[in-house]
């Protein structure tokens, strides 16, 4: 699988969240995300054996799991585009937090890369503009 990959919204935030738990600890159980995502182990368990077959994830049988430099890569692309879009709900649109989450939630599946780029640079030019 040498092309680019295209998951889908739900199992790209099952790649954000594993991702996000591995930052926060060594180990990522199918338990942690379960807890996380508010799901059951038997849809975290499908969803990493989609991801496997992807090759985004390794993951032993009862053991934790690793994302693999594929998975890595959407997962951060994922989050970097959750990031921007939530800064810009709430610092340019003024939306409160809580909604502004959800909403990034939703639309960081939904626009490419270039286009966040360019949200990001708006965002910089309006917070920061030069005198």
């Amino acid at each position: 699988m040498t092309k680019n990959i295209r998951v889908s919204p739900s199992l790209e935030d099952y790649l954000e969240t594993i991702y996000f738990l591995q930052n926060e600890k060594n180990e990522v159980r199918v338990t942690d995300i379960a807890l996380e995502m508010s799901i059951s182990k038997p849809s975290v368990n499908k969803a990493i054996n989609l991801l496997k077959t992807h090759e985004l994830v390794l993951h032993e049988h009862y053991g934790h799991l690793t994302l693999t430099e594929k998975g890595r890569k959407i997962a951060e692309d994922t989050a970097k585009r959750h990031f921007i879009i939530k800064k810009f709900l709430t610092d340019i649109l003024d939306v409160d937090e809580v909604t502004a989450e959800t909403e990034a939630c939703k639309l960081e599946h939904s626009m490419s890369m270039s286009t966040m780029e360019k949200l990001n640079d708006y965002i910089k030019r309006v917070t920061n503009p030069k005198e």
